[in-house]
């Protein structure tokens, strides 16, 4: 059974574990720098007003995705 879903489907103050990044290798790599791996803890803080970017904590401190980053990162709620 596969439960994963995108990090952007969920809702502000939910937290997941990574799962699978399916960003494209040569641009993963500055996600993989700033701490987001598979198996990583995430929170999702809030959405922009528009909806974009989404704010994430990760290994202690905020970090900022554009949407369509975020829909290609799937999670597992926790």
């Amino acid at each position: 059974m596969n439960d994963s879903q995108t990090l952007a489907s969920l809702k502000p103050g939910t937290r997941g574990v990574v799962t699978e990044i399916r960003i494209p290798v040569e641009q993963r790599a500055r996600l993989l720098e700033m701490g987001l791996l598979v198996g990583t803890i995430i929170e999702l803080v809030r959405f922009a007003p528009m909806g974009d970017p989404v704010e994430i904590r990760v290994r202690g401190y905020n970090l900022s995705l554009r949407k369509h980053e975020a829909e290609l990162v799937m999670v597992r709620q926790s």
